[in-house]
């Protein structure tokens, strides 16, 4: 591939709702631009963008692709996202480093619910947007209906560039309505307007017109002189339109079949700007301050890890050049760890396949192996002028596993291997929870999940098992109540004996613990009222009621007694925790569970089956609204509760409901279910 500058690159994303044609759609551009010598099948595991063992078992993508097409004299870097609800992280990652998306809407099924979650995605960042209607040679395929689920379903001012010429078997080409002629078969063979579409496309190309006239002032005053604009003018003006957002081109495609492929690739490169036709990017600097420049090769070094891949042969770091230009073999900066970095030699990726390359241009992206310890987000600069990009904003998870290792040495490899994981995809997390002692590996779904610890046994080598996890419960109390301990061991010589009266006092719930001492007159020394105290911490790691953690909870040793010889430390210790579980027994102890603020948004007639099922988890309910055809709940729910929800929402909704939740709190368990809660961890602990 030939070097390319900033003005002849394009980055544009693919996104939709999982089988769409994405990936058939990458397939076709790299087996018509030559890069590929046959076309890639997702059936038969043949796709060059789907080479993970799980995307190949699969038959979808799970992570991001890249595939730099050569088109017109630009190159144009296309990134095929994931389908899949759950891998949203992998999307916003490529909208983050794309200067336009391809909404890709299947023409039998129409919009369906990950297409409305990454247009969201997409119209957040401002980005220019052109809809394709995709399989169009499908059967039961109705144009004009998979046009008003687009304008039902979407927000935007939609205007068609094509009309389709046939639907289903039928198809057989487009009506260019910029050129006003007809672009027919695999071998985009140009002909006449049929007839019977004759009056519609002067129709719509006057509405094209129009809309490319209302993006620029100068081109509204020219419309009008001349009664019309030319083609180049139109182009201009629809560009303009686009990244105002006030215009979104339509237009139709069938990638399997090859036909209406190359208008769409003449879309990509007329209609989607070039990376420094934009704002720009702002930075921050290392004295804090924001700063911007033009993403141009003169601009200060700033290239930006927006995706990692881990391998057993090393990590690949994805990598989009916003200012400066970036070599192979050379010594960087990582603004985020503040240390040098040695970029060894640049890839340009297609799928898996790597073809090394001197340099990247500004606006440009390619690939990088073993960077040391730079991670995604990070920014490699240049040392005398460390410049920072914002970290791509992923949203919290949303369901969570417990995690078993299989065997010991499964053991010994899980705290690594879950790291990597993490490094590969941001939007999974994994902790140890003090509560339950429990591994938790957290994410956007359960194929999420399942496909994390797929890859962490086929990438890494490590084998578990997972089970929904215990909540995390807490104890606290609601009175005050005193109480007095006596340790007293003798077993031949020197023997322990320590005396402790505590009392205990409820804090706010979310308080930490806090330890007092109103010991007068010295009846206990003040080395053992610290040993004391910390009988008392020892205490709170597992609490008397069912063994989880104390918090909100003030202890004070009022009085106590020591022995002149036997009293020591440890005594006093064994003292100070007996006693405050004594106490605390005694001051009306309850359990405290996490709750989440959940948001649920759902067509508008499932509102109240969503309503209902709230009240039975135990929800308050915050507030409801209405954006467009849905309805928004947003509630506060346990997070005993939740633990089945994505399936039950996907139940109840037939996958047309999303949610997001984020912890708020901890609050009490109501009377009636402590004593289930307690029994059960009793239970538990007596198994173990």
């Amino acid at each position: 591939m030939k070097e390319y500058k900033t003005g002849q690159i394009r980055n544009i994303a693919l996104i939709s709702h999982n089988g769409a044609g994405k990936t058939t759609l990458v397939e076709r551009l790299l087996f018509n631009t030559s890069v590929t010598t046959r076309m890639g099948d997702v059936q038969n595991g043949t796709a060059a963008m789907d080479f993970e063992e799980e995307e190949i078992s699969r038959h979808s993508s799970i992570a991001t692709g890249l595939a730099p097409i050569e088109w017109k004299d630009c190159k144009v870097n296309v990134l095929d996202t994931p389908g899949y609800a759950d891998f949203i992280g992998e999307v916003n990652a490529a909208l983050a480093v794309s200067e336009g998306a391809m909404v890709l809407v299947e023409a039998v099924a129409g919009v369906e619910v990950g297409t409305e979650i990454v247009w969201a995605e997409a119209e957040k960042r401002n980005l220019p947007r052109i809809v394709v209607i995709n399989k169009m040679d499908r059967e039961n395929v109705r144009a004009a209906r998979a046009l008003k689920s687009v304008e039902d379903n979407l927000s935007g001012n939609f205007i068609p560039l094509q009309l389709p010429i046939g639907e289903g078997a039928t198809f057989k080409g487009v009506v260019d309505l910029l050129s006003m002629e007809a672009r027919l078969g695999e071998n985009d063979e140009r002909g006449p307007i049929p007839a019977e579409l004759q009056d519609e496309a002067e129709a719509a190309h006057l509405a094209i017109v129009e809309a490319a006239a209302e993006g620029d002032d100068a081109l509204m005053e020219k419309y009008f002189e001349n009664d019309g604009l030319p083609d180049e003018d139109i182009v201009r003006g629809l560009r303009l339109a686009m990244q105002q957002g006030s215009a979104i081109p339509l237009i139709y495609s069938a990638p399997q079949a090859n036909v209406a492929v190359v208008p769409l690739m003449n879309a990509m490169v007329r209609l989607f700007p070039a990376p420094n036709e934009g704002e720009g990017f702002t930075a921050v600097d290392a004295l804090g301050g924001e700063v911007s420049y033009k993403v141009d090769d003169n601009s200060p070094l700033a290239a930006f890890i927006f995706k990692t891949r881990e391998d057993p042969y090393g990590r690949m770091s994805y990598i989009r050049v916003f200012g400066g230009v970036l070599e192979s073999d050379s010594r960087i900066w990582d603004a985020k760890s503040d240390s040098e970095v040695r970029v060894g030699t640049l890839q340009l990726l297609t799928g898996k396949e790597q073809t090394a390359v001197a340099k990247l241009h500004s606006g440009d992206i390619g690939a990088v192996v073993k960077l040391g310890d730079a991670h995604t987000n990070d920014t490699l600069c240049d040392k005398g002028n460390k410049l920072r990009l914002p970290a791509i904003e992923q949203p919290n998870p949303i369901a969570q596993v417990a995690i078993h290792p299989v065997s010991q040495s499964d053991v010994a490899k899980l705290n690594q291997a879950l790291t990597r994981l993490t490094i590969e995809d941001p939007t999974l997390e994994w902790h140890t929870e003090p509560a339950t002692h429990e591994t938790i590996l957290s994410g956007m779904g359960n194929t999420h999940l399942d496909i994390a610890v797929q890859k962490a046994k086929s990438k890494f080598g490590v084998h578990f098992t997972t089970t929904v996890p215990k909540v995390p419960y807490r104890e606290t109390i609601t009175k005050t109540n005193s109480a007095e301990y006596t340790h007293k061991k003798q077993s031949g010589g020197a023997g322990q004996y320590a005396r402790v009266f505590l009392r205990v006092e409820s804090l706010d719930d979310d308080a930490d613990f806090e330890f007092g001492s109103e010991i007068f007159g010295g009846s206990i020394s003040a080395p053992f009222v610290a040993a004391t105290e910390k009988g008392c911490r020892q205490a709170l790691e597992a609490g008397p009621v069912a063994g989880f953690p104390v918090v909100g909870v003030k202890a004070i040793v009022y009085d106590g007694k020591e022995h002149p010889v036997d009293s020591k430390e440890i005594a006093f210790q064994t003292a100070g925790r007996e006693g405050f579980k004594q106490a605390m027994l005694g001051a009306g102890p309850v359990l405290l569970e996490p709750i989440f603020e959940v948001s649920v948004t759902v067509p508008a007639d499932n509102m109240g089956d969503i309503l209902g099922d709230m009240n039975t988890r135990r929800a308050r309910v915050l507030g409801m609204d209405q954006e467009g055809t849905k309805s928004i709940v947003k509630a506060e729910v346990p997070l005993a509760e939740m633990q089945t929800y994505t399936a039950d929402l996907r139940s109840m909704t037939q996958g047309r409901g999303v949610f997001s939740m984020k912890f708020l709190r901890y609050g009490r368990v109501p009377s009636h279910l402590q004593a289930d809660v307690i029994a059960k961890a009793k239970a538990a602990e007596e198994e173990s």
